[in-house]
Parts: structure tokens; C-alpha cells; sequence
């Protein structure tokens, strides 16, 4: 049992929602299911996550390491790529990468690659995706500026007098 002092060493429920959405941006990106299995603090005393992909029936599983992933006490985030939520299945995966958390201040977050090496340290868990997942992103801009849509002067869509380098 931890002490009060120790690091809670469990992903938060904001971190476990941005590697679900970074889960399925990978599924989307790919066009293949891409499996966000969170493993528990039981053995190792921390959390970790693995981000990997089911094996197509035609690829070679000697071209890459190969875990499963999946079954029935499975913690797997996002949407799973279409994949069945109540399939139970344990998959065999191409292993792509893995984040675990650390008790090593400042850092919080270490990326280890499919060599099993640590690759990255951080204290962001954003740092370490491939992707910017921020609600921003996905956000409409504030047009406040009417002036510009109302100015008959402007070229039309498309149509600058700039040249592009």
C-alpha cells in the first residue's frame, strides 16, 4: 500500500481518456485497429499502457515483436477500432510502443519502443502521442472581426496576389 508520501503511481482519468482518443486518432490514421491495454500497478508498482495492433493473417510475425492483447479482465481504452467492446478475445498484436509511469521526479511518463528500450522521459503525457489530441483543436475560431467579411475588396476564395515559396 503506498504511503501518503509516494506518487500515485495509477493513471488519472484524464490521462486514460487521452490515450483512448490517441488509440482511436491511431485506428483513424492507420485504417486498422490500433489496442490500448492499460496493465496494472499488481506486479510492477506502476501502470502502464501498450499501444499495439492486431496481426493481418498475411504478415510475417517474425518481422517485428508480437505480444497479446486482450481477454477477459482486459482494461482496453477507446473504441478499439471497430473491433467488437464485448469481444473478450486475446489478440496477437505487432507490439508498437508502451508508456509506463515513473516515480522519478520530474518525470511522470516514460515511452519504451518495441525493443523494450526507454526511449523518452517527461512529465507530459502529450509529449510522448503522436498526435495533438487538445479539445482546441477540434474547436470553431471566434470570427469577431466582421470587418473582413464584409470587405468587397478582397480577392476571391483561393485567389491571392502572394506568391508562395
Amino acid at each position: 500500500m503506498p504511503t501518503p508520501e509516494a506518487p500515485d503511481l495509477v493513471f488519472t482519468t484524464e490521462e486514460l481518456e487521452t490515450l483512448g482518443r490517441t488509440a482511436d486518432a491511431l485506428s483513424a490514421y492507420l485504417g486498422r485497429a490500433v489496442l490500448a491495454e492499460i496493465v496494472g500497478a499488481e506486479e510492477t508498482g506502476f501502470e502502464w499502457v501498450i499501444f499495439a495492433m492486431p496481426l493481418d493473417k498475411k504478415e510475417d510475425e517474425s518481422e517485428f515483436t508480437v505480444v497479446q492483447v486482450g481477454g477477459d479482465q482486459a482494461r482496453i481504452l477507446g473504441n478499439r477500432g471497430g473491433l467488437d467492446p464485448k469481444d473478450n478475445a486475446v489478440y496477437a498484436c505487432r507490439y508498437l510502443w508502451a508508456i509506463q509511469l515513473s516515480d522519478a521526479e520530474p518525470v511522470r511518463f516514460i515511452k519504451v519502443d518495441e525493443e523494450g528500450e526507454e526511449v523518452a522521459w517527461t512529465e507530459t503525457l502529450e509529449e510522448l502521442l503522436p498526435f495533438a489530441l487538445s479539445e482546441d483543436a477540434f474547436a470553431p475560431e471566434d470570427d469577431t472581426d466582421e470587418e473582413d467579411d464584409e470587405d468587397d475588396d478582397s480577392p476571391e476564395p483561393g485567389v491571392s496576389g502572394h506568391t508562395l515559396h
